[in-house]
């Protein structure tokens, strides 16, 4: 199915076409459900007060279609992506004439993060991004000034990242080049070797840690900051009941949690990138 295609994200996209739509009109699905829930769950806080259960019965509607459609979901991924992750490796192996078996195997883990990225980060992105534009719209709903705010962190969120994202390229183009040399280190089967070879990737998997760490604390202190705005500001500046307070709140807080999806995914695209490069034949030897 993949014979003489670049093996890529765009491949596999074009190629299984139909199951990835499918599953990802699941995850819109999922998504659009799990983004109502803070909405109704204010709205039946107030219903409630007011001895009147339509809203609540409503919520356990929308509780009841969003666990119903979760699990088809993922029955259905573990399918799909499993025939993906085959046809890759297949692919993959059928073209490594004269490749050292080191760096197949290194490849072969290495391409399955293709997949993973598919099944795993994209549908999460895409349920972010869902989730983002609702909760942009209903803090509109209640103040523009809220929804001003959440766009103001976001374009922040993504220059923090931008700041860093060669940096990110780079060390995973190292990491990589290491670990395609890991099963010809064993095979030599010298001490010195083994262990010269682990330390290298410990030094380059902190590096990428300790770059994270600063990334996400910035981006992180960034958010908060938004929330504690929103949290300020609706309550002197909005005329508010319990379900409002609680709905502004929730979903300024799923804003925060979806935003953080952003810049987790783009570093998901800086590693595919180099590995995207590194499987279809470039030589990237010198690249960290």
């Amino acid at each position: 199915m993949l014979k003489d295609e670049p093996l890529t994200i765009v491949t596999l996209l074009r190629k299984f076409a139909g199951s990835v739509t499918l599953t990802w009109l699941l995850t819109f699905c999922e998504t659009a459900l799990m983004a109502l829930i803070p909405l109704f769950i204010g709205f039946a806080i107030d219903g409630l007060l007011a001895d009147n259960a339509v809203a609540l019965l409503q919520l356990a509607a929308i509780l009841a279609g969003l666990t119903a459609v979760g699990v088809v979901r993922r029955l259905y991924d573990t399918r799909a992506y499993g025939t993906m992750r085959v046809e890759l490796g297949k692919a993959l192996v059928g073209r490594a004439d004269g490749v050292p078996v080191s760096t197949v195997n290194a490849r072969l883990g290495m391409s399955r993060e293709l997949v993973d990225f598919l099944e795993e980060e994209v549908p999460a992105l895409l349920s972010a991004a869902v989730q983002l534009i609702v909760s942009i719209i209903v803090l509109f709903s209640f103040h523009s000034m809220l929804s001003f705010a959440a766009g103001a962190a976001a374009v922040l969120m993504i220059g923090l990242y931008g700041i860093v994202h060669a940096r990110f390229f780079r060390l995973n183009a190292e990491h990589n080049h290491q670990a395609e040399q890991q099963v010809g280190i064993l095979e030599a089967k010298s001490a010195d070797g083994i262990l010269a070879h682990l330390n290298v990737l410990r030094r380059v998997e902190i590096k990428l840690s300790d770059t994270e760490a600063f990334v996400y604390g910035a981006i992180f202190a960034v958010l908060l900051g938004f929330i504690v705005f929103n949290l300020w500001f609706a309550a002197k500046h909005i005329e508010t009941s319990a379900g409002t307070i609680f709905s502004i709140i929730s979903y300024s807080w799923e804003f925060v949690e979806s935003a953080l999806m952003l810049p987790i995914t783009l570093q998901g695209w800086s590693r595919l990138s180099e590995i995207m490069k590194r499987i279809n034949g470039q030589n990237l030897k010198d690249a960290g």
